[in-house]
């Protein structure tokens, strides 16, 4: 194409001139306005290099594409894309649309860590003017496919914040939008042809002259029909008029602008290294890019511009790369475009198509494509240039008045039927009637806006209006009926052959479940592991899985996996094809989900802000996905030091019920226990025994929290005894206990009787007189939630326990139970929930079994306790000794075989003393006969 003399748009450039007079009171401001657009597009259209600008997924732009890529057939095609997602292009034929290229970076070098982890996407759709330059260059010999804009680590050096473009909240009205939208996650989106005022007022004022609801509306309206017929000078110069307007009325945030600016240069810089290493003929080239950007400005614009601007070298971080499942709601959400718009668009591209008999490109092989026996044909030989400037369009088309598209009423009545239909199927009491009305409806809305044939968004409107009434019944409104009745929000799928190897590793090693692990839904596995022993590797790999994948993707039914335990059956449901993307990402991280795991369990325990509960955690996952023991040795020592280093009780609840499990585990599955884990119970002894005292006083620290530092006290004592740890420290660390709070001074009481240091009838005592002080009274719930909670240190008080609620119901009026029974029930509810079975089997125990039974019912507790007998006095005045073990010999026999002892029984006349060891040392049996009466 040659370049166009400075008078091609004299005539409009005049025109422009005298309505800024006209209409501005002078030509100033408004004046360079307009002749600047002028400017912009007589410098693209001039440029020797074609330039072709295009808006994201646009029906009227993927038609324009088509069309002259069979005209001008080039040789190379420039595509506004990060320029390292090229390698994938062509694993776009493996996969059903829409799909998106993403660039993903879980390990990042060079940005904050909180950014971590970086994702780029760009999502294509069959309708968009990339994926027609993208299929004609992939399946036409000799064709060039470059992409020039930055690479995805450019991304995110040139931004303030790992933000997207747009907002990812989907639509409210939805319940399935949520789905849909995460489908991009939190990655950045790459905005190609992206064509939006910048300038609200700008946005609001077209919005309300063209009386429409939204911006995709008015695009619809406005540009793609009268764009969807043009021939192919009329829609670039109007695009590249569109661009410099948005472009010169608003420019918008200054960090944009300038990242905006760099993205040209960026481009521009490319393309100049690409044609000087490659010598190929500009006038072979086809530059394709937003409009935005074709109508660029800065001196690096051009083949010929200057080559002023450096590109910066990229960070140390990896990147991978991949494709990922996409549907239209992800991309309406991610670019803030309205609900439906893609949907609609892509009605709108078919309805084209069949119109205007343009033959579209589809890759070779792509899903819903017949295959082709005949390979691509190469390029025939371009013809040349014709000599002449291009004419000016853009005078005729702003002059001509719009043209008014006839009434399809077939086609409107159609809609009006089927509309009907499917909110019938969902609830709604719709009609015939309803059907009239709609289409009666949106006749009159598209009159009143204007419009001759009413849009697909009228159409909405008038449904909304008359089906929808004061409620939804179903899950889904009208207007998401209509935009389901539209096309729907298809959802794409990468092939298995574009997945990487962890996805395809996964796909592989469950193929024994004989599902469609690819197909969109939920899937009912039934694994009988007893009966087929290989589907073990499935229920492994099931369960690492749902320990990777979000919520939902693979879900155990039956079955559960503990420390110890080999499952026998088990039942899942899975739905690995509708959370494709996050296997896919997975992928980016290893080779092979053990690996995966294993740098998540790594990255987990050595994280900056892990807790010793957490690496506690990653120990029993490393023990129950990956049976490894190195790796459970190397966490189980990460958790050593945490815990050492940790000066709170958060996590002491936590870290209880791990190391609980932990050492059951290797008491069983263990010849010895691991150094590790001895460390750790004599280091947490220390640990406890040294916080204790604070965290008795500490309002920040519950009352569960300290019942839990007792629990591990007490209950590894035997173990950190036996480990050199002294038992001194806890009991000097009691001592330096003086809680205010009730709750506490229970559990403290508690601990002490544990210890010995506080006898039980001291402890009954004192709830006695907590009850006998009306003072006190209305506190004794709290004091009954520290002995409750004592229950995890001191299982053993379970019967003093019942024995306090008892008093209290025993003792109290019904003036003073009655207000504090709510209390009371609250408190066991909330502080009371995981000791509750042994308080019920307990109180079973206590109280008689039938109702006849409770009138002459004595507690225990009332019973007269009588004076202490002498072990030595009882056994010598019985008369027969051990009258037991002279009736049955047998057994103390076997027992003395068995030890190898000789002897012989006495005689009832010498037996007569009784147990004569008992009445000759007497002491040991008085100390626990002592022992027995305290508690």
């Amino acid at each position: 194409m040659s370049a166009t003399p400075e008078g091609t748009f004299t005539a409009l450039r005049t025109q422009l001139q005298d309505a800024a007079s006209t209409f501005a009171d002078g030509p100033a401001a408004l004046e360079g306005i307009l002749r600047g657009i002028v400017d912009d597009v007589e410098r693209a259209v001039s440029e020797p290099l074609e330039i072709f600008p295009v808006c994201h997924h646009s029906p009227a732009s993927a038609i324009a594409m088509a069309r002259r890529l069979r005209e001008k057939q080039p040789r190379t095609i420039y595509l506004e894309l990060c320029e390292d997602m090229a390698p994938l292009l062509t694993e776009l034929r493996n996969c059903r649309l829409p799909v998106a290229v993403q660039s993903f970076a879980s390990e990042i070098e060079g940005f904050p860590a909180d950014w971590a982890p970086l994702s780029v996407v760009a999502p294509v759709t069959e309708a968009s003017a990339e994926y027609q330059a993208i299929a004609y260059a992939l399946d036409t010999p000799g064709v060039e496919l470059v992409l020039v804009d930055r690479s995805s680590d450019h991304v995110f050096q040139w931004e303030t914040g790992p933000d997207g473009e747009g907002d990812s909240a989907g639509d409210p009205d939805a319940p399935e939008a949520a789905e849909q939208t995460a489908l991009h996650g939190d990655a950045v989106g790459v905005e190609i042809g992206d064509l939006r005022p910048r300038f609200a007022e700008l946005e609001e004022h077209l919005l309300r002259h063209g009386r429409v609801r939204h911006w995709s509306e008015w695009w619809h309206q406005y540009v793609e029909l009268p764009l969807g017929d043009s021939d192919h000078d009329t829609y670039r110069q109007v695009m590249l008029l569109i661009g410099s307007l948005f472009r010169r009325l608003a420019p918008g945030d200054p960090r944009k602008v300038r990242v905006d600016e760099d993205r040209e240069r960026y481009m521009w810089t490319r393309m100049r290294e690409h044609l000087a290493a490659t010598g190929a003929d500009p006038a072979d080239c086809l530059y394709v890019c937003g409009a935005f950007h074709a109508a660029s400005r800065v001196a690096e614009f051009g083949v010929h511009g200057s080559d002023t601007f450096t590109i910066s070298p990229p960070s140390g971080t990896e990147w991978r790369h991949g494709l990922i499942p996409s549907s239209h709601g992800a991309i309406e959400a991610q670019f803030a475009l309205a609900a439906g718009s893609v949907s609609i668009a892509a009605t709108e591209w078919a309805k084209n198509v069949r119109r205007t008999g343009v033959r579209p490109f589809r890759l070779e092989g792509q899903a819903g494509t017949r295959k082709s026996a005949k390979p691509g044909k190469a390029l025939a030989p371009t013809p040349p240039a014709q000599a002449g400037p291009a004419a000016d369009r853009l005078t005729g088309f702003l002059r001509r008045p719009p043209a008014l598209d006839a009434l399809d009423e077939a086609e409107l009545l159609g809609w009006s039927v089927e509309i009907v239909r499917a909110a019938r199927r969902n609830g709604y009491l719709a009609s015939t009637a309803d059907a009239i009305a709609v289409f009666e409806t949106s006749i009159l809305l598209a009159g009143m806006r204007d419009r001759a044939k009413p849009t697909p968004y009228d159409f909405q409107d008038a449904a909304v209006t008359c089906i929808e009434k004061d409620a939804v019944p179903g899950r889904r409104d009208v207007g998401r009926l209509v935009e389901i009745m539209m096309g729907g929000d298809r959802v794409g799928q990468v092939g298995y052959d574009a997945l990487p190897p962890l996805a395809r590793d996964v796909h592989d090693r469950l193929a024994p479940l004989e599902l469609k692990l690819q197909q969109r839904g939920v899937q009912r596995a039934l694994l009988d592991i007893a009966a087929r022993p290989e589907l073990a590797r499935c229920s492994d790999l099931l369960w690492m899985l749902r320990r990777l994948l979000p919520q939902g993707a693979a879900r155990p039914v039956m079955g559960e996996r503990r420390l110890g335990e080999h499952p026998i059956q088990e039942s899942w449901d899975l739905a690995l094809g509708t959370h494709q993307r996050a296997l896919i990402e997975l992928g980016y991280e290893g080779v092979s989900i053990e690996q995966v795991l294993e740098q998540r369990l790594r990255r987990a325990a050595y994280a900056p802000q892990a807790t010793a509960a957490q690496v506690l955690e990653a120990v029993e996952d490393a023990i129950l996905h990956l049976r490894s023991r190195r790796l459970a040795d190397e966490l189980g020592t990460r958790a050593l030091e945490v815990l050492a280093s940790e000066r709170g009780v958060d996590g002491a609840p936590e870290v209880l019920r791990r190391v609980r499990r932990l050492l059951a585990h290797y008491r069983t599955a263990e010849p010895v226990l691991p150094p590790w884990i001895e460390s750790f119970v004599k280091t947490g002894y220390a640990h406890y025994c040294t916080l204790l005292p604070t965290a008795f006083t500490d309002d920040d620290a519950t009352v569960r929290q300290v019942a839990a530092m007792l629990g591990f006290l007490f209950g590894m004592e035997g173990l950190a005894l036996s480990l050199g740890c002294d038992r001194t420290q806890l009991e000097l660390a009691l001592a330096q206990c003086h809680p205010a709070e009730p709750s506490r001074t229970a559990l403290l009481w508690a601990a002490q009787t544990h210890l010995g240091t506080l006898p039980r009838a001291a402890l009954r005592e004192r709830c006695a007189e907590l009850l006998g002080n009306p003072l006190v009274v209305p506190a004794y719930p709290r004091y009954l939630s520290g002995f409750v909670h004592a229950l995890e240190p001191v299982p053993g008080l379970a019967d003093f326990v019942v024995e306090a609620v008892s008093n209290a119901f025993a003792r109290l009026p019904d003036s003073v139970l009655l207000p504090w029974l709510p209390t009371l029930i609250g408190t066991l509810r909330a502080d009371g929930a995981e000791q509750s079975p042994l308080l019920i089997r307990e109180a079973g125990r206590v109280f008689p079994a039938r109702l006849a039974e409770l009138d002459t019912w004595v507690p225990p507790w009332c019973l007269p306790q009588g004076p202490p007998r002498v072990p030595g006095e009882s056994a010598a005045s019985g008369a027969g000794g051990l009258p037991l073990l002279a009736a049955h010999p047998a057994t103390c026999d076997a027992l003395a075989a068995l030890l190898g002892c000789d002897g012989t029984w006495e005689s009832p006349a010498v037996g007569s003393s009784g147990a004569v060891l008992l009445a000759r040392y007497p002491q040991t049996a008085r100390a626990l006969e002592a022992l027995r009466a305290v508690s």
